[in-house]
Parts: structure tokens; sequence; C-alpha cells
């Protein structure tokens, strides 16, 4: 796995998570996106937020499920992450679901590089930032799975253009006149419900077109970085955490899980009796006994 990551800059892992490892999320699927029926029978009245444009899809971290979320920092996601960045330290920087419908909205893009909005930098195979595309369901051809590109066809472009169209000219600094040999080179990730395709933010990819007739896709992207690249950032998790999404999602998380979003480890000196007992009244159902156990000061 480790040398396609590192030959190719993204790896594909059919069924990654299992059955039983998806089940919890499916199950409250509903609490954030319609159903296939929902949507194209028009019973949902969810259904005209996702007509206009192919992100209005999408629902950030915290999640409505909590399931979700607990998916989204999986042990076996996590595992993957700490393996392709080459230490657990890390953070998780962004978190999304992402439901797509047949004929909703078009949902093929232009190849590009997803660095611009990931971080203030460049790509760097050095300092890698981890993305993944996580299928929720089966996500074959006429389902629009994403198409990703090789790095032996893209090593030698610069980091600007970032947008690279099948045809058509370029406009602005970043992007570039029509490129067809690059489209004849991506290769789809197409697969089963449980896949992963992990990525690097310097990959070239793109999403595809929905054809399958009265389709759905539901998906998460992830984002991960090691915790000393304060560089690689999609959004700040503190903005994030007075919503009753958050509050629900806290006490169900592991202390492992919660450091992903920058909960110190136990052990680490910020837990004092002072910062314990200010946690115990802002999250009154989380067991903080992992930090008091390992707490010289409580």
């Amino acid at each position: 796995m480790l040398e396609d990551w590192k030959a190719q800059g993204f790896v594909i892992l059919p069924s990654l998570l299992s059955t039983a490892d998806l089940a919890p999320a499916l199950g409250e699927l509903g609490l954030m996106f319609p159903s296939p029926q929902g949507f194209h029978d028009g019973t949902d009245p969810r259904r005209s937020r996702f007509l206009d444009d192919e992100f209005d899809g999408i629902d950030s971290f915290p999640f409505a499920s909590v399931e979700v979320g607990l998916l989204a920092v999986h042990p076996k996601i996590v595992s993957l992450a700490a393996e392709l960045l080459g230490t657990a330290d890390i953070r998780l920087y962004g978190a999304e679901a992402w439901a797509k419908y047949t004929g909703a909205t078009s949902y093929d893009q232009d190849l590009h590089r997803d660095y611009l909005n990931h971080t203030v930098l460049v790509p760097s195979t050095e300092f890698p930032q981890v993305e993944m595309f996580v299928y929720l369901v089966d996500v074959p051809e006429e389902l629009g799975p994403p198409h990703l590109v090789p790095r032996r066809w893209t090593s030698h472009l610069d980091a600007v253009p970032n947008w690279f169209s099948r045809s058509g000219p370029g406009h602005g600094d970043f992007v570039a006149p029509g490129s067809p040999a690059l489209y004849s080179q991506e290769i789809s990730a197409a697969g089963p419900a449980g896949t992963v395709i992990a990525f690097e933010a310097g990959t070239f990819h793109r999403g595809t077109e929905l054809r399958q007739p009265r389709g759905a896709r539901y998906s998460m992207h992830l984002c991960f970085r090691r915790s000393s690249d304060d560089w690689a950032l999609r959004q700040g998790w503190a903005v994030e955490s007075h919503k009753p999404e958050w509050y629900s999602f806290v006490p169900r998380a592991t202390p492992s899980q919660l450091a992903l979003l920058g909960f110190p480890p136990p052990g680490h000196p910020f837990w004092t009796a002072e910062t314990l007992a200010g946690m115990a009244l802002r999250y009154p159902d989380l067991d903080l006994s992992p930090w008091k156990s390992a707490s010289k000061s409580s």
C-alpha cells in the first residue's frame, strides 16, 4: 500500500470498512439527507436544497448524526491516516458528509488539486496531507466515483495553474487551457460500500457525473495532517464547538478520537484540577476519568 501511495499519490482500498462498521451511520443517514426515494419522488421537503450547486449536498462536522461523526474517526480510518502520514500524532482538519442525486445538478468536474483551500502553502510530498473519500454505499461508475491521475503523469506540473479543463481556453492564473492528455490517464475509483480512497492534497482528481436512474451517492470527505503541520488547515474546530451536534458527539468519542480534534491527551499538563472542573461543567455527559487518572493535579 505504501508503495502505491508514494508512486501514485493515492491508494484505493475496496471495502476497508465492513457492513457492520457502516451500519450505525447508515441507520442515521436520514437525519442528514433524503433517501433516494424521498428525493426523486419529491416527498422529502429537503429536496430543493440539492438543486443549485454540486456542493449544496455537503454537511460539515459536527453532524446531525453522531454515528456518522463517529465513522469519521473510526479506528480503521485513523490507522490508515497514521500509516500514510508516518506518525500516530495526527489531526482531523476537515470532515464532510456528501449526498449526490442523479439529475439534481451537474457533478462533473475539471481535473484539479485541492490544496488551495487545504493549506496556506503548496503541496509537499515530504509533508503530506491525507484526504479520503469514504463510500457509505456502493459507488459504481454510474454513480459518479472520483477519477484520479497517478503522480507519474503530473509530477512535472507546477503548483499553478490548479485546474486543467478537458477542453476550452484557460482563464486567470489558476485555470489552464484544455488538457485532454491528462484525462486519458485518469483511474476510476468505483467501488463497493466501505471503500476508502486516500490521496494527497497535490493529487489531481475530479468528480464525475451521476448517470444511474434515480441514483443517490452518499460519501464522506475526510482530511488528516500531522499535528505539527499548522499550515495545513481547512477550518478550526473551536468555531463549531458550541453547536448542539458538537455536544452530542463529544461524550460518545474516546480520548484518542477527541485528540484528533485538538483535545490534549490524558497526561498532558493542560489537565489540572481547574481545567477538569471546567470541563465537567461544559461537558457534563463526558466521562473525564481517563484524563483525571493521568492528571498529577487532580
